[in-house]
């Protein structure tokens, strides 16, 4: 392993973009978990004023 040149820069180079996509899905995961929080409770709100 050691016959390949800047083995040490490559293995971190894919490191650092594996745990940069993870922690951009994971946002992405919050985010639209926020979302459909307060998508429900809009719903909810809306709902209570038709039947006015």
């Amino acid at each position: 392993m050691s016959e390949i040149p800047h083995i040490g820069f490559i293995v971190a180079a894919y490191l650092v973009t594996a745990a940069t996509i993870a922690v951009m899905i994971g946002a992405i995961l919050v985010d639209y978990r926020r979302l459909g929080r307060a998508l429900s409770r809009l719903e909810a709100t809306r709902s209570g004023d038709d039947a006015k």
